[in-house]
Parts: C-alpha cells; structure tokens; sequence
C-alpha cells in the first residue's frame, strides 16, 4: 500500500529497501549465507518495485531494480568483465501473472491477442550462474555472473567439473539427464584429451556458453556428512555447497566437490547456431552439454501452464533442488526486438513454486533489537525438517503479525522455506486452545528504554538510540562510515573489538581515543604507525561538517538529503534542537520535510539520554556554521540530476557543485527536474529526461557552465 505515504515517507522507505536488499544480495551472491527466506526477499524486491511505480521521480541511483547480483569487490579470485552483461530475471508468482507476462510481450510487439508466441519451459535449478567462453571450441575462460557486469574467474575451478568440456566436441550428442539419470551415474562430458568429432554443425569462433553450477542432494547430504565428521562448516543447502566449492582459491578443493553444471543459453557469440532457443539448447546440448531434461516449447500459454504444473509435480522426485520454471520467447528475432530493462530481458521471466511447509511447535518467543532500535520477534521451534533441511528459527515479523496468528509459546504452528535457513509461519494450528495471549513489550529487554510504534507503523522501536547496546556498535559504524563522518581506520571489527573493551560507548568516545594510544598500541596488529594514522583521522573531523555529523547520528528519517535540508535552514546544530523540541511547525515548512522527519526528531530530542549523547558529542567536536555559499549562475534556483559515468570528478563533486551554483542536486528524474547531466553510460534517467523534455546536457558543457560562475 502506498496511497498513504508522503514523498518523504516513500524516500526514506525506498532507501532502507535499498540497503537491505544490497545486504542480503551480498550474503547470497558474495558470502554464500543468506539469512532471509526468498519469499521473504521477494517480498523485499516486490515492495521496492511498488513504490518505485508509485514515485518513479524518487527511484535512487543504487536502486535494486537496477542491479544484478553483488558487486565483485575484493576477492582473492581474479576479476572477469563480461563482453556481454549477465542478466537476472523477473519474477511471476501466480498463473495469472504468467498470462500478463505473455501479454505483455504481445502488446510490446504489437501483435493480436491470439497471435502464436511460442515459448520454451524448462525447470529452474537452483546454482550458481558461470560464464564459459569457448575460442574455436576450447574453453579460454570461465567468470561467474557477479554483478552483471563484472565476475570472478573460476577458470581453473571448472576445470574440475566433469560435465563441463574443456574442448567441445561437434556431433556429440550426449543424453540429457532424467531424473533417474542424474541421481546415478552421469554421462561424462569429452574431457580436455579428447579430440573433436567430425560431422554436425561447426562451432562459432567465440561462444559463451552460460549455466548454472549445482550439487545435487545425494552429493550435498554426503558432503555435509563428511564436513560434520571433520568438524568443519556445515554448508545450509545445495546451492550455498556449490557456490562456495566453485569460489575456492585453491581449486584442487573443488576439485574434491562433486560439482555439476547444466547450460540455459548464452552470452557473447560470433555467431548463433540456430534461430529459436530451442534449436540452439539442442545444438548445446550436441556439443556436449547437459541441458534441462524438462526443457520443452511451448505454443500456448496453457501448455505453459501446463509444464509448470509437470515439472511442479516431479519437484520432490528430483535429485537436484529447483525453485520455479523458467519461460523464453522462442524466436531469437522476437527476443531481440524486446530487449532488456534495467537488469532483465523483456522476453523471459521465472515462475516460482510455492514454498514448502511443515508443523512443528512454537517453543518460545524472543526479541531481538536491530541497529534502528526495530524489536523483532523471532520464534524459537522444536527442529524440524523443512524442504530438506532442519529448522529450529522462525521470523515472527513484528507486534501485529504475532496478533494475527494468535501465537503463543506452546501453539502447533506451520511453517514454509522455499530453498533457505530461515523460515516463515503461516498458521496456527492451535489457536483456539485456552492459553494466556503473547504480550509484545513495550520497553527494550536490551535497555529498558521505551518502546513505541510511531503513528501509521506496525514496527515497535526502542527509543534508546546510542544508549541501547544492542544498537550501540552497528551506530557507531554508521557514524564513522564514509557519508557520514569518514574516518579512516575504524572499521567494523576495530569499532567491535574498542567496544568489547569498553572504550567506545558513544560517538564522542571515538575522540576520547587519543587518551589510550597505549592501550591501543599494545593490543596485537597495531603498531606505531597504524595508531597515529587512527588518531590523526579523528583529529581531523573536530570540526565536522553539521551535515554529515547530523546523518551519523543515525537519527530516524533523516538521511544524507535531509541532513542538508535540515542544515541549510538552520545553520547550527544547537538550534536545530531548540526548533525540534519547541517549534515542529517551522519544521513542516521547509521543503523535502514530512511529518515523519518532524516526529523523529521529537522523539530523539524527547530522551534525556539522547540529548546525554548529543552534548557530549558537541563538547568534543565543533562543527562550523553550515552555509553553502552560492553564485550567480544558469542553474540558480533549479533542480539538477546527474546519471552516467562522470570522468572528470565524482558524483559527490558534482553535486557539490551544483549547490554552490545555487541548485539542488537531486538523485531522480521527475516533472520538476529542471537539466539533466549526462555521462557514458546513462540509461532510464536519460530516457526518462528525454520523454519529459527535459534539458540534457554532457559532462563538458557542465564544466563550461562552472567555469563560467566563477
């Protein structure tokens, strides 16, 4: 639901889905130990979506629509840029939404409610996506998907997959596996010995050939059993084995992994082998790779229907893990006049299963406070096995979804995954019995602050703030982070271990350091060098920009943008306080500030404990008044937006200088966006700008419009 929000509201929401999708993206893609169901992460990237509909004008530049996988940062493998980017998918939930999705690609092409647009089904396994490139049909490189654009190179890992050729082999056409294939032995793929076969279609120079890297159950069962007896790390499902057997250093490790791969496509080609999907699924499939034993065309969207119902009934049976069947546009001339959106193609779109359930008993309830203060209850179950893996937690969302099951400590209760850990509850079997009802607290079990639900939310928050423990160190990291007050040298596990010391209760502990530069010297891993360094970044944030220390202070609502909003009207931080505490109204009349922005800033200032960390914060740091000086320029009064690569300076500049030219620097296209600059690479916001008529300038023209203010 979003007809009740405000912009501020829908802004602030859109930025908190952000960071958290780009989170559990990094748990999934780069550290292999997601922590939240995929329904629930669904639900996450649906919600994201729905607003995004809503208030296309506050879409952000990190929004999650907008990218594929994780960003491959450091990584002991080498880095992969693919010649063509790795596209995720879009998702379908219902049968209806499949019969839009072909509808949809109906009305793209302008094509009649009834015209024939064949697709093709096959079973969607659950892996890790890889890149092969072959070169006249030897494999030269292989890259998983990462972000999309960049992956890490595997290809000495995949050299241990037997079903992956290292020298393609024309006219071989090995069997596709069925379901009793797979769980037995496997039809080896030609090794890197073996010559090429005369006959058959001939292989393009350059082909990559792109799939999914998987373990089967039998393999995952025994791989655990044996991690078990080890002693080592026990993997929580098949796709989470794979992926961190693929992404080993020393590739003799996965050599020992009893990985597999299948291929669904392509990606760079110097020529396509086929005109259909099919035709060229078959003609991998010749050249000695394994594909979907499920894969079929279809020609209407009821044989669709159909094969999702097939290959949802076979699910259980099968001896690797699947969560949803995949459709293609058949015709490769169709696929191209639908291209792409942001991160998927038009022409495709995964169907999802339905997650799978069990009962169990509801043992207790527990409350656990997250960095914002969120009290989330979380349900402790007798362990049961769930979709082939044993649970024994269960996310209880918050106050309201406790009320509408009705749970309580002792409640028969079911519950769903849908290929992860953590699972959800969807019914109370029990609810009728006579027991005392769960009373939700209304103060922190970490502090004993207050705990309150602001007006329209169904989230309980601890008020506690910088005093909670259990908020105390995620916002601390929050307020030495980069767009906050950018020190250098406090990183998460250094701002962890001062806390464990007790050294650091509050931000205004952090320039109270320079006190223990022996304590921190004789602690193992820091010498001389690296203390001074720590010290000398704090000593250069004494006098802060308000701004940025304001934002760090990880106060509810207020972001970067509001941060400055904030500071631009009132100047000093002191009377930023005394108009929070004494005049909200004035508050109200500032552009870009909701009343949300104007309830969390009474709530702060409300708790004597807060305003203990605010003045002791400023008796130790002195931020100068915040005045953005602005000239005379074209731009004066206007809204600018930057998009694209920008090769002379960083976005962060840009927008600086943008302010000191009397604009404002927005982060999105909308009606009242006044000039769009413009870089390499700009893609909806430039399309955006064009559809609405707005100016759209390039880098240098910028430069000259700088220049010229002087």
């Amino acid at each position: 639901m979003t007809a009740h929000l405000t912009e501020a509201e829908a802004a602030n929401e859109l930025m908190r889905l952000a960071k958290a999708i780009a989170h559990h993206d990094r748990l999934y893609h780069a550290e292999d130990s997601p922590e939240i169901t995929d329904p629930e992460y669904d639900a996450l990237v649906r919600r994201n979506a729905e607003l995004e509909a809503a208030f296309p004008h506050l879409v952000r530049p990190d929004s999650p629509s907008k990218r594929v996988g994780h960003q491959v940062a450091s990584s002991p493998l080498g880095k992969v840029r693919h010649e063509v980017r790795m596209m995720s998918l879009d998702n379908a939930f219902s049968d209806e939404e499949v019969v839009e999705f072909v509808a949809r690609v109906r009305r793209f092409l302008a094509l009649g409610e009834h015209a024939p647009v064949a697709m093709t089904a096959e079973d969607k396994i659950d892996g890790l996506s890889c890149s092969l490139r072959y070169v006249n049909g030897i494999l030269v490189r292989a890259a998983t998907r990462g972000d999309g654009e960049v992956g890490e190179d595997v290809t000495a890992n995949v050299a241990h997959i037997a079903d992956i050729p290292q020298r393609l082999k024309w006219g071989h056409h090995p069997p596709t596996p069925s379901s009793e294939e797979e769980g037995e032995k496997d039809a080896k793929a030609p090794s890197s010995s073996e010559e090429g076969v005369g006959g058959g279609a001939s292989c393009p120079e350059v082909f990559e050939v792109r799939g999914e890297v998987y373990m089967s159950k039998q393999d995952f069962a025994a791989l655990n059993a044996a991690q078990q007896a080890a002693g080592g790390k026990l993997f929580a499902n098949p796709r989470n084995a794979a992926a961190g057997s693929l992404r080993q250093k020393d590739a003799s490790v996965t050599a020992q992994r009893p990985l597999r791969f299948w291929a669904y496509g392509w990606g760079a080609a110097s020529s396509l082998p086929g005109a259909t999907q099919h035709e060229i699924m078959r003609q991998l499939a010749d050249w000695g790779f394994r594909v979907s034993p499920h894969l079929r065309r279809c020609k209407t969207v009821a044989e669709m229907l159909a094969a999702y119902a097939a290959i949802g009934a076979a699910r259980d049976g099968l001896p690797y893990e699947i969560d949803g069947v995949v459709y293609k546009v058949d015709r490769l001339d169709l696929q191209a006049r639908l291209g792409f959106v942001a991160k998927a193609p038009r022409w495709a779109i995964a169907r999802k299963f339905p997650a799978e359930r069990a009962e169990t008993t509801l043992e207790s309830i527990d409350i656990q406070v997250g960095r914002t203060g969120k009290l989330t209850p979380v349900g402790r179950l007798a362990p049961v096995m769930v979709g082939g893996v044993m649970v024994s937690n269960v996310t209880l969302h918050n106050r309201d979804e406790i009320a509408r099951l009705g749970v309580r400590p002792g409640d028969r209760v079911v519950v769903q995954r849908a290929g992860d850990v953590i699972p959800q509850l969807v019914e109370n079997l029990t609810r009728e019995t006579e027991r005392e009802p769960y009373v939700f607290p209304d103060h922190c079990p970490e502090c004993g602050s207050e705990a309150v639900a602001e007006e329209g939310e169904v989230d309980v928050r601890c008020t506690g703030g910088l005093v909670c423990p259990a908020q105390r160190t995620e916002r601390l990291k929050h307020f030495v982070s980069r767009k906050a007050m950018d020190i250098d040298g406090l990183g998460e596990k250094t701002i962890d271990q001062f806390f464990a010391l007790g050294w650091l209760e509050s931000p205004a502990d952090i320039f109270r350091l320079h006190r223990r530069r022996a304590e921190i010297l004789a602690l193992e891993g820091w010498q001389d060098k690296s203390v001074d360094n720590l010290l000398a970044s704090i000593e250069a944030r004494r006098a802060p920009d308000a701004a940025r220390l304001l934002f760090g202070l990880g106060i509810r609502h207020v972001g970067e943008v509001t941060a400055r909003d904030l500071m631009k009207n009132f100047h000093e931080l002191p009377a930023l306080r005394e108009v929070a505490k004494e005049a909200r109204a004035q508050l109200t009349s500032i552009d870009g500030i909701g009343p949300a922005v104007v309830e969390a800033l009474g709530d702060f200032f409300h708790e004597p404990h807060n305003v203990a960390v605010w003045e002791d914060l400023l008796s130790e740091v002195t931020p100068p008044p915040y005045i953005v000086e602005t000239k005379d320029s074209p731009v004066a009064g206007k809204t600018v937006v930057f998009t694209g690569k920008l090769e002379t300076m960083s976005r962060d500049e840009a927008k600086a200088q943008a302010e000191r030219l009397g604009a404002r620097a927005a982060g999105s296209v909308s009606a009242k966006t006044d000039l769009v600059v413009a870089g390499p690479g700009a893609g909806s916001k430039l399309k955006q700008a064009t559809a609405l008529g707005i100016e759209v300038i390039d880098e240098a023209a910028w430069a000259e419009i700088v220049s010229a203010a002087g």
